[in-house]
């Protein structure tokens, strides 16, 4: 038995093809259907939001003061 007979014999059982390897991609699952920037934006805005109402609540409990 030869080198070459081997890699025959081995070459025969390959017989498929890269999508029956890989398949069809899964999507990714998405949070409430947005793009990447849309969540962005939305996180922004929450954080935005909560910096400005907690400083609102420390100067209305008079534990900052405005530097005026």
């Amino acid at each position: 038995m030869s080198l070459d007979d081997i890699r025959n014999q081995f070459d025969d059982d390959f017989d498929f093809s890269e999508e029956e390897v890989w398949g069809d991609p899964v999507p990714k699952p998405q949070f409430l259907g947005m793009t990447p920037a849309q969540r962005f934006v939305l996180a922004l805005l929450l954080f935005l939001s909560t910096a400005i109402l907690s400083a609102f609540c420390l100067l209305v409990a008079g534990k900052i003061a405005l530097p005026i």
